[in-house]
């Protein structure tokens, strides 16, 4: 019995470990689209929370980004 309860310890850590990795690949692009559209980066971190991340999105797609009204063309 002592062997299993070791080998789901390592299964839970090894999901928290992925669930990170998955969190930060997502995390950094959505900052770096924040930034180009002139919102500030840390905004980019809304995209971790349920329903909060489709709200975000609708609002970047359809709101005026700052950039467009400054003329800052990053890209």
């Amino acid at each position: 019995m002592m062997g299993n309860h070791m080998y789901y310890d390592t299964m839970w850590a090894g999901h928290w470990l992925w669930m990170l990795v998955i969190a930060v690949a997502v995390v950094i692009p959505v900052w770096r689209i924040c930034q180009r559209t002139g919102y500030p980066g840390w905004a980019g971190i809304l995209i971790l929370f349920p329903v909060i991340n489709l709200i975000f999105l609708y609002f970047l797609a359809f709101a005026a980004w700052p950039a467009d009204k400054t003329g800052d063309q990053n890209g």
